[in-house]
């Protein structure tokens, strides 16, 4: 086994830049034949893809909906219920539909090849790592993955259906009819996943800039209310303009920057504890 590892690091080391150039060329042909095979299964499942998923937060039998209606009986307060969503999707666009259709179908493939693209890219990047980098990071494709799948399901569950429904809701007038146009449906619902998937990739952005010793626990406690101001207005640029949507995007933003903070703590110590064996 050491005899293996030496032999690798050695090959690679002897690697010249046109080697590490045809590598990375062949990493990202994997990452890409796996965004099409998950695009091209999403793009035949059409009235599945469409009518159930890109559809749904549209649609007052969403799950979202009914939880909020039975919430809303169980606590005896009627203002929790969403039963009519006063809007109609339009295409008035002439490729309109197909466009999206192949957008959403892409969207949807990069999502479902996420943990196998960050696998990708991870293989390319841990043979330049020190082994003790390479231990610390173990398991990171794993928790990168999970975080990302958590972020979306949050964004798509939570966020995207309580937007839709403030925003089919805001009229200036009762006589101007809210008609939304598909591309700027599948937009909006599109930027609110992607969004919170990508925000809820703080804790290991913190875990790296730890381990590097770029920040530390002291340093984040002293820039909380920085970090509040920050994570408010991030907030505000990502989700529509209501205070619900921006709250609910904030807060949980804001208990992964404390958990943030509590792993930096824990590497701090085990810092310190192998600082003290050597």
């Amino acid at each position: 086994m050491a005899l293996d590892q030496y032999n690798e690091e050695e090959e690679e080391e002897g690697m010249s830049f046109l080697d590490h150039l045809e590598q990375l060329r062949w990493h990202l042909l994997r990452s890409i034949a796996a965004v099409f095979v998950f695009s091209l299964m999403a793009f035949l499942s059409k009235s599945f893809v469409f009518g159930q998923v890109i559809l749904g937060p549209s649609k007052v039998e969403f799950v979202t909906y009914r939880t909020l209606c039975k919430l809303s009986d169980w606590l005896s307060i009627e203002a929790l219920c969403i039963d009519q969503l006063p809007f109609i999707i339009q295409s008035r666009q002439m490729t309109g539909q197909f466009s999206m259709h192949l957008s959403s179908s892409l969207v949807i493939g990069l999502i479902a090849a996420f943990p196998y693209l960050f696998w990708e890219i991870w293989r390319f990047i841990s043979p330049g790592l020190y082994d003790q980098e390479r231990n610390a990071a173990r398991g990171a494709v794993f928790f990168v993955s999970l975080l990302f799948f958590l972020g979306a399901a949050f964004g798509y569950f939570i966020l995207a259906p309580l937007s839709i429904n403030f925003l089919s809701n805001y009229q200036l007038d009762p006589s101007i009819l809210n008609e939304f146009d598909i591309i700027s449906y599948v937009s909006t619902l599109t930027m609110l996943v992607l969004a919170s998937a990508i925000m809820f990739q703080l804790p290991v952005v913190i875990y790296f800039l730890s381990m590097s010793g770029l920040v530390t626990a002291a340093m984040l406690r002293s820039y909380r209310r920085h970090a509040i101001v920050f994570i408010l207005i991030i907030a505000a640029v990502i989700t529509p303009p209501d205070v619900i949507s921006q709250v609910l995007i904030a807060m949980p933003i804001l208990v992964l920057y404390e958990a943030g903070i509590m792993i930096a703590k824990r590497l701090e110590k085990r810092k310190k504890k192998e600082e003290l064996e050597y």
